[in-house]
């Protein structure tokens, strides 16, 4: 082993031994690194390539404890300056596949391999797709995901939102400060979004609503031009300039699929919160099969696997 890297060599191969590996960079993975750290754990964070995961997309969050309102960028690095203070590790890269061996984890991850008695999967999830013609076509074209990376590009457009519930209400909000006019699709007749978030939806002078429809395809030559619409009085055609989808997440658990049970969806499935089916692996946030997936939960989460980890190493 070399004293200075704790790189252990085996071949062409090397690996570093530690008590535990957090995967992900989000809200859940920052408080289980401030959780290690303070209880002084042998770790490594590795963080994907998006630091802060989705919350730092979240332009406005105004239901954090203690906070009235904040940027989800502004909050996530808060909290990954707390954890670095007390002595968090981090590194970027992405696991790219998780085994067991023998009493640990072999992690692989870009550039390294690790060995791990214990590992917090805290990758979260990103913005699933709908599927339909002209999406993957279109991406980056006038189709996006993310309104807060994206939103001055549009800026006096006219854009559409598929989607009813807290993310697609949010995100409409942020758009509607820079487009001139948003019409918003949704498969039901009434949001699942906060009440307070749909009302202010309701009352934004340049919002519209189409209940009980869905987008059928995306159109265009170079860009996104329009799209054709299933609407309770038929097949529409109408004229936009971008489309912004939220209809889901898609958990970020295929390199773990042979360490742990997954749920059809893809979730981690848990039981005790964070415990998984193996007991040196935990997961934390929206990777799990919790119910409520918000910042607040993912972070107690955290704290929870962080010290479910300790517990075990005493």
């Amino acid at each position: 082993m070399d004293l200075k890297t704790g790189l252990v060599g085996s071949g062409s191969t090397e690996s570093r031994e530690l008590d535990l590996v957090i995967a992900g960079g989000g809200p859940a993975a920052l408080a289980a690194a401030l959780y290690a750290a303070r209880y002084d754990i042998d770790h490594i964070v590795l963080e994907s390539y998006q630091p802060g995961g989705q919350a730092a997309l979240t332009a406005v969050i105004e239901n954090y404890p203690g906070i009235k309102t904040i940027t989800g960028g502004d909050i996530v690095t808060a909290m990954k300056e707390q954890a670095e203070s007390w002595g968090a590790v981090f590194e970027m890269a992405s696991v790219l596949s998780a085994e067991p061996l023998k009493d640990k984890i072999q992690i692989k991850a870009d550039s390294s391999t690790y060995m791990a008695r214990n590992l917090i999967i805290a990758t979260g999830a990103a913005p699933a797709k709908l599927g339909v013609p002209g999406e993957e076509k279109f991406y980056g074209r006038g189709v996006s995901y993310c309104a807060t990376c994206d939103a001055p590009f549009f800026r006096d457009a006219r854009v559409l939102v598929v989607g009813g519930g807290d993310s697609a209400v949010k995100e409409a909000l942020h758009l509607s400060d820079f487009v001139s006019e948003l019409v918003i699709v949704h498969r039901r007749d009434k949001f699942r979004a906060e009440p307070y978030l749909a009302d202010k939806l309701l009352s934004c002078g340049n919002c519209n609503v189409m209940w009980n429809t869905t987008l059928k395809e995306i159109k265009g030559d170079e860009s996104v031009k329009g799209v054709i619409l299933n609407t309770p009085e038929g097949e529409k055609e109408m004229k936009f300039d971008g489309i912004f989808m939220y209809v889901g997440r898609k958990p970020a658990t295929e390199p773990f699929a042979n360490l742990i049970e997954l749920n059809d969806n893809g979730t981690v499935r848990t039981h005790n919160i964070v415990h998984t089916s193996r007991e040196n692996v935990f997961a934390a946030g929206d990777v799990t099969d919790n119910d409520l997936r918000q910042i607040v939960t993912a972070v107690s989460d955290g704290a929870r696997a962080a010290s479910a980890v300790f517990d075990k190493l005493q």
